[in-house]
């Protein structure tokens, strides 16, 4: 009898055992349920949190994009409101280059016509100097020549002294013999007459120099006017040379000129070529510096760094100064409306010399058009912008 109970004891004492396990294993299931609900609520939360602040910073991203649009459009249209200005500097820059380049033209007639005038004058000085020198090589054969008169004269005052002597002679001889009654006045001439076949022997001979003579003269007066020939033919000859002497002075005077001038240019060109390249080597550093800092920037925007200082200041600097642009666009405008526009004199700058068309280095910004997910997003508030 004991034992039956004993047994259905021990059974009711499991059968508790198992209840409390199964009774417990469902309460550590319950936890665990309510745990799994609790877990996979803070999940949902979570993934809503996240949405929502990945919603919040497209918004501002998009803000932050609106807001570049419209700095971007402003920098467009600043940097259009310069070129216009600057081309408006640079159409005024062209008048008065028209007016220097006819100014320089009508200086460089007046320096041509001098020019002309000059070498004009200097073949007149040339001409005059030859005249001197022609005057001198005379006076130089007076002067040579001077001498043999002095010869002459001494030998002219000795024929007439001669003369004279001679005349006083002739009257003493006059006075002796020209008296017929006076028998003393008769002399005997010494020597004997030659025979009349000496007398035409001496006459052929006499004959036959003359004929000599005759043709020695002859031929004098050929060699002088061969002589006369050929001075004449020399004295064409100088003339010709001194035209063209003068001829290729005058070209040697243009071609001076001309050299002068394409020097004058290439000393311009060179100057011009140096300055250039001293603008394109600080282009070139200035480019170099602006990636240097591009690049800078991009890093520190990529490891969620501020921006430096100096990218700071360029954009208060760039702010700044379109106010004061636009600011002096509004003073300016009413200006010129009331002064009414000026007709320009057409610029007569040559189409080889004239500078390009300004030509901007890039395309004109065109935003885009919005995407249609954008209006599941609320535009947030504008933020008034504090300088």
């Amino acid at each position: 009898m004991m034992e039956p109970m004993r047994k259905g004891y021990f059974i009711c004492r499991k059968l508790q055992e198992e209840y409390l396990k199964i009774k417990k294993n469902e309460r550590t299931k319950a936890l665990i349920k309510k745990d799994c609900s609790k877990i996979v609520q803070e999940i949902v939360e979570h993934k809503e949190k996240d949405k929502y602040l990945n919603v919040d910073r497209l918004t501002t991203a998009a803000t932050q994009m609106e807001e570049e649009i419209l700095q971007l459009r402003k920098n467009y249209e600043r940097a259009i409101q310069q070129k216009n200005e600057s081309g408006l500097l640079l159409r005024e820059r062209e008048e008065e280059l028209g007016f220097l380049y006819e100014r320089i033209n009508r200086q460089e007639l007046l320096c041509r016509n001098g020019d002309i005038k000059m070498q004009v004058m200097d073949e007149k000085i040339s001409f005059l100097k030859l005249k001197v020198a022609e005057k001198k090589r005379e006076i130089k054969l007076c002067f040579k020549e001077l001498t043999v008169k002095n010869a002459l004269d001494a030998q002219l005052m000795r024929l007439q002294i001669q003369y004279s002597q001679c005349r006083d002679k002739i009257k003493q001889l006059e006075e002796k013999h020209g008296d017929a009654t006076n028998e003393s006045r008769k002399q005997e001439m010494g020597g004997k007459d030659p025979s009349p076949p000496e007398l035409l022997k001496r006459i052929e001979q006499i004959e036959a120099e003359l004929v000599q003579k005759e043709q020695r003269l002859l031929k004098i007066d050929f060699l002088c006017e061969n002589i006369s020939d050929l001075t004449d033919r020399i004295r064409t000859v100088v003339e010709n040379g001194k035209e063209d002497t003068l001829q290729f002075a005058r070209r040697i005077n243009e071609l001076q000129k001309k050299i002068n001038d394409k020097t004058q240019e290439i000393r311009a060109l060179f100057a011009e070529l140096s300055m250039k390249q001293a603008l394109v080597i600080k282009l070139q550093e200035e480019i170099r510096d602006k990636e240097q800092f591009v690049m800078t920037a991009s890093l520190m925007i990529s490891q969620g760094l501020p921006f430096p200082k100096e990218a700071e200041k360029e954009r208060w600097k760039i702010l700044r100064n379109g106010k004061m642009q636009k600011a002096a666009a509004e003073v300016r405008h009413p200006a010129e409306e009331e002064q009414g526009a000026v007709p320009g004199h057409a610029p007569t700058i040559p189409k080889e010399e004239r500078l390009p068309p300004l030509q901007p280095s890039m395309a004109p910004f065109r935003p885009s058009e919005p995407s249609s997910s954008l209006r599941h997003f609320k535009k947030p508030p504008a933020k008034p912008s504090e300088i």
